[in-house]
């Protein structure tokens, strides 16, 4: 017997609470009871972005979501509430409060138990002694993916968002090699050494790099490796990138879904699928429908696209 598992990753831009103070309201004095203050005298940031990056999601139709850039659980299961129809449409989230001191961390929503989630944020940068290794966190998420009233299956996430290239691509390559390398020490230290891609398993997210060329990527030794497959790879390659950046009007892969060898068998006749609709107007690769609301340069879903695809769960 097998299930499908529909698993999607989606760096989701900001998804803040963030307030701005309207006009005429001094920020010095308008907190007069402590942390309670009027809620007339602040307005929400991004009310018409969220709206759409949940259409995003909404889109997708995904089971399980591994979501970058949450600003915390609160956050999530407000903009599930307001963007997705509530509790109901997915029971279950995952998240931790991880190391990046813009409050952007990764976490998961799941319409499946998650029954197991574990942080990796803790760990040092060989690198660089006095630092974390993982930029947000590396989160190790098990969901329950059941066959029959009888039956069902552990499928592992790990949930990432590396290094940015802010500074330079070679120069930050370094922080991404050494997340690279952990992941993969991470799997296999749950899997066993031996074959851990035989075990159901999924490396995900926006590891803030592409492939090549010339040993210039920091994340080639974990995409490539035998272990998982790069799926967005089944698509042609001018349809497999995910992100577009304006600043060298570049259109590249940054986010990964990497499931286990046995997976990517068993699901050897399904394909990802790329959502653009939430791309911003001066993506223009893109020429499909987008979103009502979609702008220019804002508002839009995200500058990252969803990737999601049905994994057939044996």
């Amino acid at each position: 017997m097998s299930t499908t598992l529909r698993l999607a990753t989606f760096n989701v831009e900001n998804l803040f609470a963030r307030w701005r103070f309207r006009e005429g309201v001094d920020p010095a004095t308008a907190n007069t009871r402590g942390w309670v203050v009027e809620q007339t005298q602040f307005e929400e940031l991004g009310v018409d972005e969220k709206a759409i990056t949940g259409a995003a999601v909404r889109e997708i139709r995904a089971d399980v979501v591994a979501l970058q850039e949450v600003e915390n659980v609160d956050t999530l299961k407000h903009f599930r509430a307001n963007a997705l129809g509530g509790r109901s449409a997915y029971p279950y989230v995952a998240g931790v409060d991880g190391n990046d001191p813009r409050l952007i961390d990764v976490a998961v929503l799941s319409k499946l138990p998650i029954t197991r989630i574990r942080s990796h944020q803790h760990l040092m940068d060989p690198g660089s002694p006095t630092a974390t290794l993982f930029s947000r966190d590396c989160l190790e998420v098990d969901v329950e993916v059941r066959e029959s009233e009888s039956k069902s299956t552990t499928v592992t996430l790990f949930v990432n968002h590396f290094k940015s290239m802010m500074g330079g691509r070679l120069e930050t390559r370094g922080k991404r090699l050494r997340q690279a390398t952990r992941v993969k020490e991470l799997v296999t230290g749950r899997f066993g050494s031996a074959s851990p891609g035989d075990h159901p398993f999924v490396v995900l997210g926006d590891l803030n790099d592409y492939l090549g060329p010339d040993g210039s990527s920091g994340i080639d030794g974990l995409v490539e490796w035998d272990q998982v497959e790069n799926v967005v790879t089944r698509l042609p390659e001018t349809d497999q990138w995910t992100h577009f950046f304006k600043g060298g009007n570049e259109y590249r892969q940054l986010d990964y879904l990497l499931p286990s060898a046995s997976l990517a068998a068993a699901s050897d006749e399904s394909a990802p699928e790329i959502l653009r609709k939430g791309m911003p107007l001066r993506a223009t690769r893109y020429t499909g429908p987008r979103f009502p609301g979609v702008g220019t340069d804002k508002p839009k879903a995200s500058d990252h696209c969803p990737v999601v695809m049905a994994l057939t769960v044996v």
